[in-house]
């Protein structure tokens, strides 16, 4: 059996910023969870550090049903290793450091102004999305509760002042991202991957980013294997290349965004995936303003998977003109 512990320090947004408002004001936090996997001599514990943000769903007099989402980092104890230290027999996780994402639900009963009790369930991963194999992550559901403490009160007074509508913009954007994967062989050398996006995007509703667009990669992994194998001779870049259609969604909280994303293939690599894939993550606003020609520098954080197999983590830089 499976039992976990975290402790999340949370903070009431009251609407001292625009966004706060706009977003129904939810709980930021940072957390902190360790995670007992029940087989210590295979998979070891998990220790994992994460922000997160929680919303409202629904409110009816002291009962509350949230919805929370957080992406962080996760240390595995024991990971897959066939040197310095023997233990092949965990097949789930190849890396010591891993991306954790979590999501959760509640059920949530105010006690008092500074006393909650929670029930609810949870689902959270641990993978390092094939940097390192091999891969096959470790998902985890189960129940929780819990309980919250506010030092002040769990309901602070909040800014209701009017805000004025942000424009639905257009922004021409292009992000560059980089990552590096092995070649399915364990411990074995790290290969970049060069990836390049170019898209149109459209603010609505002063706190969403709709977008359609086209990526690009390409895969040194893939050559590496063409040319080692000697198959597609002479035409092995030709082949490790991918191209695809995307459109997606960005949820806006502030300087961060939460980037949801799917892509269509228009040409994929010599060992063909599905033909769709997804891309979650988040960007980081370095630049965020209404006028100028650079309206627009981020850094952003990306998992890209096809279904529930993830391929790669992607860490770029992007722009908006």
């Amino acid at each position: 059996m499976v039992k976990g512990v975290e402790v999340n320090a949370v903070f009431q947004t009251y609407g001292n910023k625009d966004w706060h408002r706009r977003r129904k004001y939810p709980l930021v936090g940072f957390a902190l969870m360790y995670t007992d996997y029940g087989v210590d001599t295979v998979f070891g514990k998990c220790i994992s550090i994460y922000p997160s943000l929680q919303f409202p769903l629904l409110k009816y007099k002291k009962l509350e049903w949230t919805f929370k989402a957080s992406f962080g980092l996760g240390y595995i104890t024991k990971p897959y290793e066939r040197f310095p230290n023997f233990d092949t027999l965990n097949k789930a996780i190849g890396s010591g450091f891993n991306n954790f994402s979590l999501f959760a639900t509640d059920i949530r009963y105010r006690v008092n102004q500074h006393l909650d009790v929670q029930l609810g369930g949870t689902f959270f991963h641990v993978s390092n999305a094939a940097f390192r194999t091999p891969n096959l992550g470790i998902n985890t559901y189960g129940a929780h509760i819990g309980v919250r403490y506010f030092p002040t009160k769990s309901q602070p007074e909040r800014i209701h002042r009017e805000l004025q509508p942000l424009k639905n913009r257009w922004l021409a954007q292009v992000r560059l991202g980089f990552s590096a994967k092995e070649n399915h062989i364990p411990d074995g050398p790290m290969y970049p991957v060069y990836i390049v996006s170019a898209f149109a995007s459209k603010r609505y509703m002063s706190k969403n980013k709709a977008i359609i667009g086209l990526d690009y990669s390409y895969h040194s992994n893939m050559y590496a294997f063409l040319r080692n194998s000697e198959i597609e001779v002479g035409k092995e870049k030709a082949n490790s290349w991918k191209s695809a259609v995307i459109v997606g969604n960005e949820f806006l909280y502030g300087r961060t965004g939460v980037l949801l994303q799917l892509g269509f293939y228009l040409k994929n690599y010599y060992l063909a995936e599905d033909f769709f894939y997804q891309k979650l993550g988040g960007n980081f606003y370095i630049i965020q303003q209404e006028k100028g020609v650079l309206k627009e520098l981020s850094a952003s954080i990306l998992l890209k998977t096809h279904k529930f197999e993830a391929e790669l983590v992607e860490v770029g830089i992007g722009m908006g003109f």
